[in-house]
Protein backbone atom coordinates (compact mmCIF):
# COMPACT_ATOMS: atom_id res chain seq x y z
CA UNK A 1 0.00 0.00 0.00
CA UNK A 2 0.64 3.31 -0.42
CA UNK A 3 0.22 7.11 0.94
CA UNK A 4 1.03 10.28 -1.07
CA UNK A 5 2.84 12.55 1.93
CA UNK A 6 5.04 15.82 0.86
CA UNK A 7 5.97 14.51 -2.93
CA UNK A 8 6.18 11.52 -2.55
CA UNK A 9 4.97 7.82 -1.39
CA UNK A 10 5.74 6.16 1.49
CA UNK A 11 5.06 2.11 1.00
CA UNK A 12 3.81 0.49 4.24
CA UNK A 13 1.87 -3.44 4.69
CA UNK A 14 -0.94 -4.43 7.18
CA UNK A 15 -1.61 -7.70 8.41
CA UNK A 16 -3.55 -9.73 10.91
CA UNK A 17 -6.26 -8.66 13.46
CA UNK A 18 -5.86 -7.16 16.75
CA UNK A 19 -3.80 -4.93 18.96
CA UNK A 20 -1.52 -2.41 16.27
CA UNK A 21 2.08 -3.28 16.47
CA UNK A 22 4.54 -1.09 14.64
CA UNK A 23 7.63 -2.48 13.02
CA UNK A 24 9.81 -0.17 12.16
CA UNK A 25 13.21 -1.31 10.22
CA UNK A 26 16.95 0.28 10.67
CA UNK A 27 19.31 1.71 8.75
CA UNK A 28 20.25 0.06 5.08
CA UNK A 29 17.04 -2.18 5.71
CA UNK A 30 13.82 -1.90 4.90
CA UNK A 31 10.11 -3.65 5.48
CA UNK A 32 10.77 -6.36 3.90
CA UNK A 33 13.08 -7.46 7.17
CA UNK A 34 9.69 -8.11 9.28
CA UNK A 35 8.07 -10.77 6.57
CA UNK A 36 9.36 -13.70 8.40
CA UNK A 37 8.87 -12.11 11.76
CA UNK A 38 5.71 -10.91 11.96
CA UNK A 39 3.93 -14.70 10.61
CA UNK A 40 4.49 -15.15 14.29
CA UNK A 41 2.15 -12.38 15.48
CA UNK A 42 -0.37 -11.65 12.82
CA UNK A 43 -2.87 -13.91 14.26
CA UNK A 44 -3.47 -11.99 17.47
CA UNK A 45 -1.97 -8.50 16.31
CA UNK A 46 -2.45 -6.04 13.63
CA UNK A 47 1.07 -5.60 12.31
CA UNK A 48 2.40 -2.69 10.05
CA UNK A 49 5.24 -2.42 8.73
CA UNK A 50 6.75 0.70 6.87
CA UNK A 51 9.43 1.80 4.30
CA UNK A 52 11.05 4.94 5.96
CA UNK A 53 12.27 7.33 4.42
CA UNK A 54 14.46 6.81 1.47
CA UNK A 55 14.87 3.21 2.15
CA UNK A 56 12.50 0.71 0.43
CA UNK A 57 9.82 1.65 -1.53
CA UNK A 58 9.91 5.22 -0.12
CA UNK A 59 11.75 7.70 -1.36
CA UNK A 60 13.65 10.89 -0.36
CA UNK A 61 12.41 14.49 1.28
CA UNK A 62 15.15 15.96 2.03
CA UNK A 63 18.95 16.13 2.00
CA UNK A 64 19.02 15.39 6.36
CA UNK A 65 16.25 12.95 7.59
CA UNK A 66 15.97 13.97 10.99
CA UNK A 67 14.29 11.08 12.95
CA UNK A 68 11.46 13.67 13.85
CA UNK A 69 10.94 13.54 10.18
CA UNK A 70 11.28 10.17 9.49
CA UNK A 71 8.48 9.62 12.48
CA UNK A 72 6.15 12.21 11.51
CA UNK A 73 5.84 10.15 8.01
CA UNK A 74 4.97 7.35 10.30
CA UNK A 75 2.57 9.15 11.74
CA UNK A 76 0.60 10.39 8.65
CA UNK A 77 0.79 6.19 8.24
CA UNK A 78 -1.06 5.06 10.91
CA UNK A 79 -3.55 8.22 10.94
CA UNK A 80 -4.24 7.00 7.44
CA UNK A 81 -4.95 3.52 8.54
CA UNK A 82 -6.56 5.00 12.04
CA UNK A 83 -4.21 3.30 14.13
CA UNK A 84 -3.70 4.79 17.64
CA UNK A 85 -1.72 3.77 20.68
CA UNK A 86 0.33 1.39 19.16
CA UNK A 87 3.22 -0.90 20.48
CA UNK A 88 6.29 0.12 18.45
CA UNK A 89 9.35 -2.43 17.67
CA UNK A 90 12.32 -0.88 16.38
CA UNK A 91 15.52 -1.98 15.06
CA UNK A 92 18.52 -0.10 15.22
CA UNK A 93 17.26 3.26 13.57
CA UNK A 94 13.81 2.21 13.99
CA UNK A 95 14.03 2.29 17.23
CA UNK A 96 15.78 5.85 16.91
CA UNK A 97 12.30 6.96 15.29
CA UNK A 98 10.36 4.77 18.05
CA UNK A 99 11.85 7.25 20.40
CA UNK A 100 11.28 10.50 18.09
CA UNK A 101 8.01 8.89 18.12
CA UNK A 102 7.15 8.92 21.69
CA UNK A 103 8.37 12.64 22.08
CA UNK A 104 6.54 13.97 19.47
CA UNK A 105 3.38 12.07 20.17
CA UNK A 106 3.96 10.57 23.65
CA UNK A 107 -0.09 9.90 24.32
CA UNK A 108 -0.08 7.89 21.01
CA UNK A 109 2.58 5.21 22.06
CA UNK A 110 1.66 2.43 24.64
CA UNK A 111 4.89 0.42 24.57
CA UNK A 112 8.32 -0.18 23.24
CA UNK A 113 10.59 -1.94 22.30
CA UNK A 114 14.24 -0.85 21.30
CA UNK A 115 15.86 -3.92 19.22
CA UNK A 116 19.37 -3.16 19.39
CA UNK A 117 18.94 0.23 19.85
CA UNK A 118 19.30 2.60 21.93
CA UNK A 119 17.94 6.30 23.69
CA UNK A 120 21.80 7.87 23.53
CA UNK A 121 22.79 10.39 21.16
CA UNK A 122 25.72 9.79 18.99
CA UNK A 123 29.39 10.10 20.69
CA UNK A 124 31.47 12.68 19.49
CA UNK A 125 33.19 9.88 17.80
CA UNK A 126 30.55 8.20 16.04
CA UNK A 127 29.38 11.68 14.66
CA UNK A 128 32.81 11.53 13.14
CA UNK A 129 32.67 7.97 12.04
CA UNK A 130 29.06 8.70 10.21
CA UNK A 131 31.23 12.03 8.56
CA UNK A 132 33.71 9.61 7.20
CA UNK A 133 31.02 7.30 6.27
CA UNK A 134 28.88 9.97 4.30
CA UNK A 135 32.04 10.50 2.61
CA UNK A 136 33.05 6.74 1.64
CA UNK A 137 29.45 5.89 0.11
CA UNK A 138 29.39 8.87 -1.87
CA UNK A 139 32.83 7.38 -3.57
CA UNK A 140 31.58 4.16 -3.63
CA UNK A 141 27.98 2.79 -1.82
CA UNK A 142 28.09 -0.46 -3.19
CA UNK A 143 31.19 -1.08 -1.15
CA UNK A 144 30.13 0.44 1.67
CA UNK A 145 26.72 -1.13 2.25
CA UNK A 146 28.14 -4.15 1.70
CA UNK A 147 31.01 -3.63 4.59
CA UNK A 148 28.50 -2.12 6.80
CA UNK A 149 25.84 -5.18 6.85
CA UNK A 150 28.46 -7.66 7.38
CA UNK A 151 30.11 -5.67 10.06
CA UNK A 152 26.63 -6.12 12.01
CA UNK A 153 26.94 -9.57 13.12
CA UNK A 154 29.07 -11.10 15.52
CA UNK A 155 32.10 -11.49 13.85
CA UNK A 156 31.99 -15.68 14.92
CA UNK A 157 28.13 -15.28 13.22
CA UNK A 158 29.40 -14.12 9.88
CA UNK A 159 30.17 -17.73 8.66
CA UNK A 160 27.00 -18.85 9.85
CA UNK A 161 24.55 -16.53 8.63
CA UNK A 162 26.35 -15.70 5.22
CA UNK A 163 23.51 -16.10 3.14
CA UNK A 164 21.31 -14.22 5.47
CA UNK A 165 24.34 -11.32 5.36
CA UNK A 166 23.86 -11.70 1.67
CA UNK A 167 20.37 -11.62 1.39
CA UNK A 168 20.28 -8.13 3.52
CA UNK A 169 23.22 -7.03 1.29
CA UNK A 170 20.84 -7.18 -1.65
CA UNK A 171 17.89 -5.34 -0.25
CA UNK A 172 20.87 -2.56 1.04
CA UNK A 173 21.79 -1.79 -2.43
CA UNK A 174 18.90 -1.35 -3.64
CA UNK A 175 18.52 1.51 -1.21
CA UNK A 176 19.75 4.95 -2.95
CA UNK A 177 22.83 6.76 -2.62
CA UNK A 178 20.60 9.93 -1.15
CA UNK A 179 18.72 7.53 1.55
CA UNK A 180 21.70 6.35 2.69
CA UNK A 181 23.33 10.03 3.17
CA UNK A 182 20.14 11.49 4.72
CA UNK A 183 19.74 8.67 7.44
CA UNK A 184 23.50 8.58 8.50
CA UNK A 185 22.86 12.54 8.82
CA UNK A 186 19.86 12.20 10.80
CA UNK A 187 21.08 9.68 13.02
CA UNK A 188 24.41 12.09 13.15
CA UNK A 189 22.39 14.86 14.78
CA UNK A 190 19.18 12.85 16.84
CA UNK A 191 18.52 13.99 20.26
CA UNK A 192 19.34 12.64 23.70
CA UNK A 193 16.19 10.75 24.62
CA UNK A 194 17.43 8.90 27.73
CA UNK A 195 14.83 11.24 29.81
CA UNK A 196 11.87 10.17 27.26
CA UNK A 197 12.63 6.71 27.53
CA UNK A 198 12.69 6.83 31.64
CA UNK A 199 9.67 9.21 31.42
CA UNK A 200 7.30 6.42 29.44
CA UNK A 201 5.62 4.75 32.24
CA UNK A 202 4.31 1.87 29.84
CA UNK A 203 5.48 -1.45 29.14
CA UNK A 204 9.00 -0.95 27.55
CA UNK A 205 12.16 -3.05 26.84
CA UNK A 206 15.46 -3.07 25.67
CA UNK A 207 16.62 -5.91 23.66
CA UNK A 208 20.18 -5.84 23.16
CA UNK A 209 23.04 -8.35 21.87
CA UNK A 210 26.17 -9.20 24.10
CA UNK A 211 28.60 -9.19 21.11
CA UNK A 212 26.93 -5.82 18.93
CA UNK A 213 30.04 -4.75 17.22
CA UNK A 214 27.81 -1.16 16.46
CA UNK A 215 26.22 -0.42 20.52
CA UNK A 216 28.03 -1.13 23.15
CA UNK A 217 26.46 -3.52 25.65
CA UNK A 218 27.74 -2.12 28.49
CA UNK A 219 26.06 0.76 27.71
CA UNK A 220 23.33 -0.72 27.29
CA UNK A 221 23.22 -2.05 30.85
CA UNK A 222 23.62 0.85 32.25
CA UNK A 223 20.83 2.65 30.25
CA UNK A 224 18.37 0.39 31.49
CA UNK A 225 18.94 0.79 34.81
CA UNK A 226 19.32 4.85 33.94
CA UNK A 227 15.88 4.90 32.13
CA UNK A 228 14.16 1.99 34.06
CA UNK A 229 13.68 -0.12 31.45
CA UNK A 230 13.68 -3.94 31.35
CA UNK A 231 16.66 -5.15 29.48
CA UNK A 232 16.89 -8.57 28.30
CA UNK A 233 20.17 -9.91 26.75
CA UNK A 234 21.05 -12.14 23.42
CA UNK A 235 24.59 -13.99 22.52
CA UNK A 236 24.69 -12.45 19.76
CA UNK A 237 25.71 -9.35 17.82
CA UNK A 238 23.44 -5.98 15.93
CA UNK A 239 21.33 -8.84 14.25
CA UNK A 240 19.08 -10.48 17.21
CA UNK A 241 16.06 -11.04 14.99
CA UNK A 242 18.74 -13.21 13.02
CA UNK A 243 21.14 -14.40 15.02
CA UNK A 244 19.15 -15.02 17.87
CA UNK A 245 16.07 -15.71 16.22
CA UNK A 246 14.21 -18.27 18.37
CA UNK A 247 14.61 -16.46 21.96
CA UNK A 248 14.03 -13.14 20.04
CA UNK A 249 10.46 -14.32 18.70
CA UNK A 250 9.90 -15.86 22.46
CA UNK A 251 11.27 -12.89 24.54
CA UNK A 252 9.15 -10.34 22.11
CA UNK A 253 6.06 -12.73 22.93
CA UNK A 254 6.24 -12.48 26.51
CA UNK A 255 6.31 -9.02 26.45
CA UNK A 256 3.54 -8.63 24.34
CA UNK A 257 1.34 -10.97 26.80
CA UNK A 258 1.99 -8.75 29.55
CA UNK A 259 1.40 -5.62 27.61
Amino acid sequence: MTLAYKGIEIHYNTLGKGAPLVFLHGFLENSTMWNEIVSYFSNTYTCITIDLLGHGKTDCIGYIHRMEDMAEAVKAVLDTIKIDNPIFIGHSMGGYVSLAYLDLFPKNVSGLVLLNSTSLPDSQEKKINRSRAIDIVKKNPDAYTSMAIANLFAEENRLTYSSQIEAIKNEASKTPLQGIISALEGMKIRKDHTSILLEFKKPKVIFAGEKDPVLSYQQNLNESKQCKTDLISFDGGHMSYIENHDEFIKALLHFLKYT
